[in-house]
């Protein structure tokens, strides 16, 4: 565990952000009075995320492994950066609809019906904590492996 230190240390740095995300949202009235716009908001936390994952990297690439990395090492990096992350995503989402915005799901359902979006019975499967955990792992694995692929890239040193 202490080679991966730093990618830990970031990856309770992006949960810790994905919380406060969810604050900003409720804050911000994305889960009542303005809540058709809560799915573009939330999609923006990737703009802020992206520069964990360059800094995560980063760290990994100036403290482990001396100034040099290669592609492959900072892919592997932003790899398990990910896997900390999926591993926290079901907490995380648990903490935000039970203690953040516990009625979400509820005033999601009756938006998305109202609005002629969905049936009641395809808001309820859609809107509620099995299936958002299943949603933020599976959005979290595909998106840190391709920030991982890009920032990795961007960071490799060129004299390997």
């Amino acid at each position: 565990m202490k080679n991966f230190a730093i990618e830990i240390k970031w990856a309770i740095a992006t949960t810790v952000l994905s919380l406060l995300w969810i604050f900003l949202e409720k804050s911000l009235g994305l889960y009542d009075a303005n809540l058709k716009w809560q799915p573009l908001f939330s999609m923006l936390i990737g703009f802020v995320v992206i520069p964990l994952y360059y800094l995560a990297i980063r760290d990994k690439k100036k403290n482990f492994y001396n100034g040099i990395i290669t592609w492959k090492q900072g892919f592997f990096t932003g790899l398990i950066m990910t896997f900390f992350i999926m591993i926290s995503s079901p907490l995380c989402q648990y903490l935000s609809h039970n203690f953040i915005a516990p009625d979400f799901f509820e005033k999601a359902i009756t938006y998305t019906v109202n609005s002629k979006r969905m049936t009641q019975t395809d808001a309820e499967a859609y809107f509620n904590l099995n299936s958002y955990i299943t949603q933020s792992v599976s959005m979290m694995l595909s998106f840190g492996v391709m920030i991982s692929g890009i920032v990795s890239y961007l960071l490799k040193s060129k004299n390997n």
